[in-house]
């Protein structure tokens, strides 16, 4: 365990002199193999009852070689850090195609294999560490929101089910080899505590303490989460469980992201990391946003002081990250601010007690 031992205080002392890369889209690359639903199924799962094609996070079982492929072509374009693939791996998500049992494994091989590439590359480059995020997104669920209009108190998930499914997330992500752990594209600020609660959980059990990194989505031009907080009511949320890094991913370009960035930017007291979208989804659902694009106004970003880390979510390549490490080499990381000690409280809008 020294390695994740001391993830937090290695990566802290990159983040201190310069601006660190995060890498791009998995379902992206996954999508340009054209897969079919034999090549989802593989050998094991051959005999399936429902259909598995589009469930990217099996491939961890099923195509490990293609996966380890795309975390290489990230890390070579100039990632420090790769996020595993397992998005989708907990027990709620994987329900969808009756894989509930199937979500330990998933995400300790999805670590795994993240974990493998890393090694290799810091190999090749002894002075400059790679790491593995390991990734959990938000469920398909909601602990905030009623999925009917008819009946606003119902849900259809309970805290502690979050809780639970994400320990199980957790715990796999631990023993696959993950140095952070990274809830991320979070709509709903209560699935995220459940998080929280079952990360606490599970470094107690393992006996490591992993860092956090915590990445919201502001799903439209409100410039709220879906659970309709702003971006400082979300941070003062979710501050008590002290992340190492806080930001947004997901939803908007970087051009639509900027002033959220620029507002968490100026309130949290940790690292800032910020991977948008490859711009807007066109008409047919795609991102047309090219690297040079994306990677000036990332590379605007670091030069105004507002990021510690840059990546790319949806519709982001190989080629964009590459683009994006470029823009952003030499620019100086963000400065921590110093937090004033005062009461901060939040609802769906930051409350501050002057002191």
């Amino acid at each position: 365990m020294t390695r994740q031992t001391n993830a937090r205080s290695v990566l802290m002392a990159e983040a201190v002199s310069r601006v660190l890369v995060l890498d791009g889209a998995m379902g992206t690359l996954i999508q340009s193999l054209k897969l079919t639903e034999e090549d989802f199924r593989g050998e094991r799962f051959k005999d399936w009852p429902s259909d598995l094609k589009g469930n990217n996070d099996l491939l961890n079982l099923t195509q490990p070689e293609h996966l380890k492929s795309f975390h290489l072509a990230y890390l070579h374009a100039g990632a420090d850090i790769v996020e595993s693939n397992t998005f989708s791996s907990t027990s709620i998500a994987q329900a969808d195609y009756g894989m509930e049992e199937l979500a330990y494994e998933l995400n300790r091989e999805g670590a795994r294999i993240a974990r493998e590439a890393c090694d290799e590359v810091t190999a090749e480059t002894p002075d400059r560490p790679r790491f593995v995020a390991g990734a959990i997104g938000p469920t398909n669920r909601s602990a905030s929101i009623s999925p009917d209009v008819n009946n606003p108190g119902f849900r259809n998930i309970t805290f502690d089910d979050l809780v639970a499914a994400y320990g199980e997330a957790v715990r796999g992500l631990i023993d696959g080899g993950a140095d952070l752990i990274l809830f991320e594209t979070i709509f709903d600020t209560l699935n995220a505590k459940a998080g929280m609660v079952a990360a606490e959980e599970a470094f107690a059990e393992k006996g490591v303490r992993l860092p956090l990194m915590i990445s919201g989505t502001i799903t439209d031009l409100s410039g709220r989460t879906l659970s309709g907080q702003t971006p400082t009511a979300f941070w003062y949320s979710l501050r008590h469980a002290h992340p190492m890094t806080f930001g947004l991913n997901c939803a908007l370009g970087a051009k639509e992201m900027r002033a959220h960035i620029d507002e968490l930017s100026r309130v949290a007291d940790t690292l800032v990391c910020a991977y948008p979208n490859a711009g807007l989804p066109n008409e047919f659902g795609e991102y047309d946003e090219s690297p040079e694009a994306m990677a000036t106004q990332l590379g605007e970003f670091a030069r105004a002081g507002l990021v510690n880390i840059v990546g790319g979510c949806c519709g982001t390549t190989p080629d964009h990250i590459r683009a994006i490490a470029s823009a952003v080499e030499g620019a100086a990381p963000r400065a921590v601010p110093k937090a004033e000690h005062k009461l901060r409280l939040s609802g769906l809008e930051p409350f501050e007690v002057a002191s």
